[in-house]
């Protein structure tokens, strides 16, 4: 039986699907995001959501996208609330240079959710140089997608995360 993934998506990644699709890799990245989407409706996996990503979201200036947004995190199974714990770990995260919004995003993701998946070619890039100070896996959603998938067809067992 497959594995059923708790799965984190960052604001960026829920705002994909509303980026120029011209561009090759967003076009792509979108694919992925909106399958992941679509096996979180279904229940093969789970979508998790947080009050911080309701928070970032709620910034969002167009109304018609943040309720686009807001509409595909209604598919979250399970909402993480922010708590002094979670806080206090998204301040000892922006001490790697991440920032505030995604140092509270990781802080609720790690130890809720198998990954965390972000399109921000910067966060990426620094969980990945502090991934041995980070208690959750962060992917590329495209990425993680691709070796999820890849592992389903071969029939392995083995976890990208």
């Amino acid at each position: 039986m497959a594995k059923k993934y708790k799965i984190y998506l960052d604001v960026c990644c829920l705002n994909r699907p509303f980026d120029d699709q011209t561009q090759p890799r967003i076009r792509l990245e979108t694919e992925a995001i909106l399958e992941i989407i679509s096996r979180c409706r279904t229940g093969e996996w789970e979508l998790l959501s947080s009050t911080a990503l309701e928070s970032e979201i709620a910034r969002t200036p167009d109304l018609n996208r943040r309720e686009q947004v807001q509409e595909a995190l209604g598919t979250a199974q399970q909402k993480i609330l922010v708590t002094n714990e979670i806080s206090r770990r998204a301040i000892d995260l922006t001490n790697f240079n991440i920032k505030n919004f995604d140092a509270l995003h990781i802080a609720c993701a790690e130890g809720n959710a198998d990954v965390f998946l972000t399109t921000d070619n910067r966060l990426l890039s620094k969980a990945l140089s502090y991934r041995s100070n980070l208690n959750v896996v962060v992917a590329n959603p495209m990425v993680w997608w691709a070796e999820v998938t890849t592992n389903l067809l071969e029939g392995e067992e083995n976890d990208p995360n």
